[in-house]
């Protein structure tokens, strides 16, 4: 999330997203744009916080951004986007056993480790030419016992975003190579913007591929949506786990920013936080908007990735060489029955319902922000395939 860029800019963010959030703890606004579904596809079951900055092994718990569920363990796997500012960089295991009951209980936790085995360094500490992690997504490879989590880099200081690789202790495995694409262009005219790069990551049901999904689009392939218009097409890209090998890339078209802020021509953004996948082709898309002084919009899409075509070649995305994918509407969060709406980026399928449908758990990264909070919801899924 950009509040953490080390600039004024990311401090009056922060600041500007803690008075939003307080504000929007106090009443739930239905985000402007296109009409809700007809029919919402998810039921609030159960919603749980964590306190801010719960400690937990001499780590304060925050910054959650991204969640998976393992099945062998019964254990829910937690990314925290601290850049080891506060704690090396790290994530948790939890249990939740009775959704609509007590809230989630923390296990455990593992530092991320690079290739020899030291920490991640802290962005402030580290020379010049040291890579620094900006943690944003997870998942857990059930086949391999090894989790996969995403970066969105640093671009400033050179790094790109990037895929990785670790085992359940933090281990590194590998680094996977990503299409030069998404490589940092020293003089800003292509590549990845600044923290918005690497927020969403997928994997299909059968374990050999993972959809890594961009938050905004490349620099060359469009802008960053604004109040009127939709952001240029974000990139998905297909990696084959087996070689490390991208084999295909779609475009996905994030809305205009749903949300008006407070004070006209102040902060608002809308873009991707996070993808999953239902079945072996169709995907969950959920798209979080941000506006100063009014708070956040959530919006769940579905889209089939057989849709859109193969982008992967393309060194730029024009409207003329490619056709993006299309979304439909699966839910607009404001209508659920949240007590509030803040910043979720984390997503994933929980344990079967005893009804056969599938619980889908959503998580909301904190920032470290005393005005937000980390919320657990847990939702029934109505599948319309």
């Amino acid at each position: 999330m950009p509040n953490r860029l080390p600039t004024p800019f990311s401090r009056r963010r922060l600041l500007l997203a803690g008075i939003a959030a307080s504000l929007a703890a106090c009443r739930s606004g239905v985000a402007e744009g296109p009409g809700a579904p007809a029919e919402q596809r998810l039921r609030l079951l159960a919603e749980a916080r964590w306190a801010h900055r719960l400690d937990f092994a001499g780590t304060p718990v925050g910054g959650l951004s991204g969640i998976d569920y393992d099945r062998s363990s019964g254990e829910y796997l937690l990314l925290s986007d601290d850049r080891s500012d506060l704690a090396p960089a790290r994530f948790y295991s939890a249990r939740w056993p009775a959704v609509e009951g007590a809230a989630p209980q923390a296990t455990g936790v593992a530092l991320l480790r690079q290739a020899d085995g030291a920490p991640w360094p802290a962005r402030g500490a580290a020379s010049p030419g040291t890579p620094v992690v900006d943690p944003e997504a997870i998942r857990w490879r059930p086949d391999t016992g090894t989790v996969l989590w995403t970066s969105e880099g640093d671009v400033a200081r050179g790094f790109g975003p990037a895929l990785h690789e670790s085992r359940r202790d933090g281990t590194l495995v590998r680094q996977i190579g990503l299409p030069p694409m998404f490589e940092v262009d020293r003089r800003g005219r292509r590549g990845p913007r600044d923290n918005l790069g690497l927020e969403g990551l997928a994997l299909t049901p059968d374990g050999r591929d993972a959809w890594v999904a961009m938050e905004n689009a490349l620099l060359q392939d469009g802008p960053v949506p604004t109040l009127g218009a939709p952001g240029g097409p974000c990139r998905f890209t297909r990696i084959e786990l087996a070689g490390g090998q991208a084999r295909r890339q779609i475009a996905y078209v994030p809305d205009a920013i749903p949300l008006r802020p407070l004070v006209p021509g102040s902060y608002a953004d809308n873009g991707v936080s996070e993808v999953l996948m239902i079945d072996a082709h169709r995907m969950l898309v959920l798209e979080r908007a941000y506006a100063a002084g009014t708070g956040n919009s959530l919006r769940l899409y579905e889209i089939d990735t057989r849709e859109g075509s193969d982008t992967l070649a393309l060194d730029a995305l024009a409207p003329d060489n490619h056709r993006p994918v299309p979304k439909k509407r699966v839910a607009d969060f404001a209508l659920l029955g949240l007590s509030r709406l803040d910043n979720s980026e984390g997503l994933c399928w929980g344990p079967d319902l005893p009804n056969g449908r599938r619980l889908l758990v959503v998580l909301s990264d904190d920032n470290f922000n005393p005005l937000q909070v980390t919320q657990f919801a847990a939702f029934e899924f109505t599948d319309k395939s």
